[in-house]
C-alpha cells in the first residue's frame, strides 16, 4: 500500500468527525459540548490530522478557530464523505423496504409560502415513503447550508458565484406588481413604476432582492414611492392586499403563481429598466452524490419551475 493510500485511509475515521465539528462550531470547547467528548481528546485528534498532513488546519485566534486554506479543503472532503455514507445507508435501507428516502431543502420565503409545499405534497402522493425537511432562510444562509452539506437542495434568488456550488437550474425572475383582481391596473399587460404612485404600496424589507431592485429602479427614474406598509413576511404583504383593494405589492412570479392561477391575485409585469436583473437558482453541493429520492425531487422541481 502506498503512503498516500495509507493517509487516505486514516482520514476516514473519528478524527474527521471531530475536525468537522470544530469547523462548524468555531472552537474546541463548543465542539466538546456538542459531541459530549473531552476537549483534550478533540485536540489530540486534530493534532494527529495536522501531523498526518504535514500542515496546520486552523488559524487560532482568541475568539476561536477558523479553518485556513488547507482546513477548508479538508472540510469539503469531510462533508462529502459523510453525506455519501449517509446516502448509501438510505439507499440500502430503501432497497430493504425500511424507508424510501429523505430530502432536505433550504429556500427563501417566496418559494416556501406555497410553491415548494405544493410540489412536496404532489411528490409525496406519488412517493409516500419519502420524508422532507424544508428550512426557510435568507439567500446567503440557504447557500451556506448547501455548502455545509446540511441540505440536499437550495432554492434561492441569485446572489453571486460560489466555487463549490453546482447550479442545477437557473431562470429569470423579474419583479412583478401584485394586486387583487378588482384593482384598476389588474387588466394591464405591463405597467411602469410611475403608474403605482396613486396607490398604497406594501413592500418587503430592504434586504430582499426584490426590494433592492425596486429601490434601484425608482432611483434611476427619480421616483419617490413610499410604502404604506413594510413587512418582513410575504404573507403579511398579501394579507394587506385582501383588506386594501387598491393596494399593490411586489414579488417574483413563483411566489404568487398559484394564487394567480386560482384567481385570487393578479401579477403584472413592471417594464422599467433593471427590474429583470435577478434569477432563480437551484443549488446543490458540487461533486456530491445525491440520493435517489433527492435526485428525483430535484428533477421534478426543475420541471415545475420552468412551467409558464
Amino acid at each position: 500500500m502506498s503512503n498516500s493510500q495509507l493517509i487516505s485511509r486514516q482520514l476516514q475515521d473519528t478524527a474527521l468527525r471531530y475536525f468537522l465539528e470544530v469547523v462548524r462550531c468555531g472552537s474546541i470547547s463548543e465542539a466538546s459540548n456538542r459531541l459530549s467528548v473531552a476537549g483534550s481528546a478533540i485536540s489530540r485528534h486534530i493534532a494527529h490530522l495536522e501531523e498526518l498532513l504535514g500542515t496546520s488546519l486552523f488559524d487560532r485566534h482568541a475568539r476561536g478557530m477558523v479553518p485556513n486554506a488547507a482546513g477548508e479543503r479538508l472540510a469539503v472532503h469531510a462533508i462529502k464523505s459523510a453525506h455519501d455514507a449517509e446516502r448509501l445507508v438510505h439507499d440500502v435501507r430503501a432497497m430493504q423496504g425500511m424507508e424510501q428516502g429523505r430530502v432536505r431543502i433550504a429556500a427563501t420565503e417566496g418559494f416556501s409560502m406555497e410553491f415548494l409545499p405544493r410540489l412536496i405534497s404532489d411528490f409525496t402522493r406519488r412517493h409516500p415513503g419519502i420524508q422532507f425537511h424544508l428550512g426557510v432562510h435568507p439567500p446567503s444562509e440557504s447557500t451556506k447550508r448547501v455548502l455545509n452539506g446540511d441540505v440536499d437542495i437550495g432554492v434561492v434568488m441569485s446572489r453571486g458565484v460560489d466555487k463549490d456550488i453546482q447550479i442545477e437550474h437557473i431562470q429569470p425572475s423579474p419583479v412583478m406588481a401584485v394586486m387583487v383582481p378588482q384593482h384598476p391596473l389588474a387588466r394591464a399587460k405591463q405597467i411602469s413604476l410611475t403608474q403605482l404612485q396613486p396607490y398604497p404600496l406594501a413592500l418587503p424589507e430592504a434586504d430582499t432582492t426584490v426590494r433592492q431592485l425596486f429601490d434601484i429602479a425608482c432611483h434611476w427614474r427619480r421616483l419617490r414611492l413610499e410604502p404604506v406598509l413594510t413587512c418582513s413576511h410575504i404573507s403579511g404583504l398579501i394579507g394587506f392586499l385582501r383588506h386594501s383593494p387598491e393596494g399593490v405589492t411586489i414579488s417574483g412570479e413563483i411566489t404568487t403563481r398559484y394564487q394567480v392561477e386560482r384567481g385570487e391575485l393578479v401579477s403584472v409585469r413592471l417594464r422599467d429598466r433593471g427590474l429583470d436583473l435577478r434569477n432563480i437558482e437551484v443549488q446543490t453541493l458540487l461533486g456530491r452524490s445525491m440520493s435517489r429520492s433527492a435526485q428525483a425531487f430535484l428533477d421534478y422541481l426543475k420541471s415545475q419551475l420552468s412551467k409558464p
